[in-house]
């Protein structure tokens, strides 16, 4: 257990402290922003796989926030008025402008960036410093937009389908691909956005970046090199998808591989990424030079 958890475990919460008139009134202001997204983001985002990770990182979010203002307090100071409404300002206007045109992206930024400014009030720049990482691990909650998910997709789902097809006819299975159709046997697949890579990376790099926080305690830079191993673990991860469930439509028919064994496939091999990425923590913990090394 890193210092700063320990410390956090030390000192446990006195709500008294905190539940001030001036607090309560700013935490249901934001309450009546956040519910509305929070059910916006259940309903568009987090039934889908892209942002199935989002009540995870809501829960831990939120625990890890309250834990490190608790342990924070002591550094607690006076915040800038100006920052403060300007942060607000820019924040309520992007909140609007996603709420108005049905922009979850923008919605959920705008939120979180109201979020952050009122944070700041209350605690000045030092305390916020010192809260870096569970105010950037909520950024998660933020969906990418569509168009820039597309764009990263595109590519990965050209190489996915490529490496699959090309790993398989190696050993003699009748495979070939267009583009991102593939073609086995009497059957075609498309492969969807789902199994590019994209959706499982950003899984991995949150799971990634609370391992690293919560039992690691590490630098910068090595956090910096594992959440970097995520991205060739999440592509590898999603190649064996597909060609797992090339496999299960060559040799058991396209109803056994769109069936429940699809949606089983994709939670194993999460797992499966996972582990490798423990597995290259363990190795960059005892491979990199000491100054880049974990504390």
């Amino acid at each position: 257990m890193t210092a700063e958890a320990q410390k956090a475990t030390a000192n446990p919460i006195q709500l008294r402290t905190y539940l001030t008139p001036a607090n309560l009134a700013l935490i249901v202001g934001f309450a009546a922003l956040a519910v509305p997204t929070i059910i916006g983001l259940g309903q568009q985002v987090w039934t889908t796989e892209l942002g199935a990770h989002g009540p995870i990182v809501l829960a831990v979010g939120a625990w890890l926030l309250v834990r490190g203002v608790t342990a924070a307090k002591p550094q607690f100071a006076p915040s800038s008025l100006v920052l403060t409404l300007v942060g607000l300002m820019a924040s309520l206007a992007l909140y609007i402008f996603g709420r108005a045109f049905d922009f979850m992206t923008f919605e959920a930024a705008g939120l979180y960036g109201a979020g952050v400014s009122l944070l700041y009030s209350r605690v000045g720049l030092r305390a916020m410093r010192t809260l870096w990482f569970p105010v950037g691990y909520l950024a998660f909650l933020i969906p990418p937009p569509h168009w820039v998910m597309d764009q990263f997709t595109a590519p990965l789902k050209q190489f996915v389908s490529w490496a699959a097809m090309s790993i398989l006819s190696a050993v003699g299975i009748p495979v070939s691909h267009e583009g991102v159709t593939i073609y086995v046997g009497s059957y075609r697949l498309l492969v969807e956005d789902a199994c590019s890579g994209m959706n499982s990376l950003i899984g991995l790099i949150a799971v990634s970046l609370l391992y690293i926080y919560l039992l690691r305690g590490s630098k910068a830079r090595y956090a910096a090199i594992l959440t970097a191993t995520t991205i060739p673990i999440a592509i590898l991860g999603n190649i064996i998808r597909i060609m797992t469930l090339i496999l299960l439509t060559f040799f058991g028919g396209d109803e056994l591989a769109q069936g429940f064994l699809h949606e089983t496939a994709g939670l194993f091999l999460f797992a499966i990424d996972l582990i490798l990425v423990f597995l290259a923590d363990q190795v960059l913990a005892r491979s990199l030079p000491k100054s880049w090394k974990p504390a």
